[in-house]
């Protein structure tokens, strides 16, 4: 058959996002979402062209340390400290380009909102339900004390999408 595809493809391995101060993310990813510290690298920095070439960014730019943290058994952040040249300090909103969220699986919203209120942490208005074919899911937002977005979800019995693809299910 027709290879379609990346080939060998079976999972997310890893989420890297850069913070402005490791110390305070650290504490975030321990403190208050629980996750595991791992490990970490660096300094890593050149003095030719490899930081362009490798990662995208300017070619003075420098890793100071990177963290690595795992959360929830499997989900594995890579926490990175930069320094640069024409670093920006601003954090996306979702509607820029290069915008996102990271989306957090629960198993009760409610306990979740609540702990995270408990540690001083504003959720984004509060949970809202999904329609159509996310009806069953409520979910809400909330950002990382650097504003990074995270949106915890939650559908314990399912979303509508599930129940349609099951066998049998909605055949006329």
């Amino acid at each position: 058959g027709l290879q379609r595809g990346l080939p060998g493809l079976r999972r997310l391995d890893h989420i890297g996002v850069t913070v402005p101060d490791l110390e305070e993310a650290t504490r975030f990813f321990v403190d208050v979402r629980g996750c595991e510290y791992l490990y970490a690298l660096g300094p890593f920095q050149d003095d030719g062209e490899w930081m362009s070439e490798h990662l995208g960014v300017h070619p003075r730019a420098t890793i100071p340390e990177n963290r690595f943290f795992r959360c929830g058994g499997q989900m594995v952040f890579e926490v990175f400290q930069y320094t640069a040249p024409d670093q920006r300090s601003f954090v996306p909103k979702n509607s820029d380009i290069g915008g996102h969220h990271l989306a957090l699986y629960v198993d009760d919203l409610d306990a979740a909102v609540d702990y995270l209120r408990s540690h001083g942490v504003t959720t984004m208005g509060d949970p809202t339900a999904s329609k159509g074919m996310n009806e069953g899911q409520r979910w809400v937002y909330f950002r990382a004390p650097w504003g990074l977005q995270f949106e915890l979800v939650s559908y314990p019995n399912g979303k509508a999408f599930d129940r349609q693809q099951q066998p049998g299910a909605g055949s006329s």
